[in-house]
């Protein structure tokens, strides 16, 4: 049974979908206003500083927690359909992450659509990574995080990255990863009456086109993973609510990418909505999932936890 903090998911993507219903032609300076609000759903972590970047040109944000590993580092990729989200709708979610890793994090602030498409995004996402290889930061010390498009931002990046010959980072943990561009899903039907952000197929369409543009390859494997061979893929984690219709774009990705020889581990979160980790700090639900992420991708980065009789946690770094 879900938490009554979990339910705040669901009453901010429904006064979302109010303000759409109300001016379905709503700017888009109005329209990313509005999900600037996304923020509102995460607590504060305390003990973390943060300091706005330039990586290698590309506008980002550090999350440092206090006593981290400073050699180890977690790419924050944040959602918002390509065209809306910031690393300031991102920045406490993807400090939860960091703090809880005992990682720095990096939470790229990648161009968005319509103004700049793809592969805008993919290119600041892999000159933020190639940026931080060129400060010495070892590829299997980096990991990513992302949601959302920023979910489906990362596979990409993942794969342009090795089309270009760089080394590949330790894992990627992914958060109601929008995956397939052709919206194939069948969640699309199943889970279209417990779904609470995308009420309209239509309306994400919309949103691939401003990406990729309405004359594009949906099936190119650069942009759709589901087309792409992801033999020698880092080691992937997708966490997804069950009532998303997003749903199937995790299951079958697991399956593909397991049969491509990936490591992968995929967690359903029974009656949970879309990106409920935005709620960290708040609901149990995000806090756990975070809590997975963090056991299952320290090991990963060489990074071990050790509680000492005082209360204290330390970082063991290992090669």
């Amino acid at each position: 049974m879900p938490s009554k903090q979990i339910e705040a998911v669901a009453a901010l993507y429904g006064r979302w979908g109010e303000g759409w219903a109300a001016n379905p032609q709503m700017p888009l300076d109005e329209w990313r206003d509005m999900i600037e609000s996304w923020s509102v759903l995460t607590s504060e972590p305390g003990g973390v500083d943060y300091i706005e970047t330039e990586a290698a040109g590309v506008s980002a944000m550090w999350a440092i927690p206090k006593a981290c590993a400073d050699d180890r580092v977690v790419i924050g990729l944040h959602g918002g359909g390509f065209a809306t989200g910031s690393m300031y709708t991102h920045r406490k979610l993807f400090a939860h992450i960091a703090k809880a890793v005992g990682a720095r994090g990096l939470i790229v602030n990648f161009r968005r659509t319509p103004e700049h498409p793809y592969p805008a995004a993919v290119d600041d996402a892999i000159a933020a990574y190639g940026w931080l290889l060129d400060q010495g930061i070892k590829a299997n010390h980096i990991a990513f995080a992302a949601d959302s498009a920023g979910g489906g931002l990362t596979v990409t990046t993942l794969l342009h990255a090795r089309e270009r010959g760089l080394p590949a980072p330790a894992a990627a943990m992914l958060m109601s990863p929008w995956l397939d561009v052709e919206l194939t899903g069948e969640s699309w039907t199943t889970n279209a009456s417990k779904e609470t952000l995308f009420k309209r197929k239509e309306s994400v369409d919309r949103l691939t086109n401003m990406y990729l543009g309405a004359a594009s390859n949906r099936r190119n494997p650069l942009v759709n993973p589901f087309y792409a061979d992801l033999a020698d893929l880092s080691p992937v984690y997708v966490q997804v609510g069950g009532h998303e219709v997003l749903l199937d774009d995790s299951r079958r990705f697991a399956a593909y990418a397991e049969a491509c020889g990936v490591e992968v581990r995929l967690d359903v979160f029974p009656e949970l909505q879309h990106t409920f980790q935005m709620c960290a700090g708040r609901a149990p639900e995000a806090d756990d999932a975070i809590g997975r992420f963090a056991d299952w991708v320290r090991p990963k980065l060489g990074l071990e936890r050790v509680h000492s009789a005082s209360g204290l946690t330390t970082n063991v770094l290992s090669a």
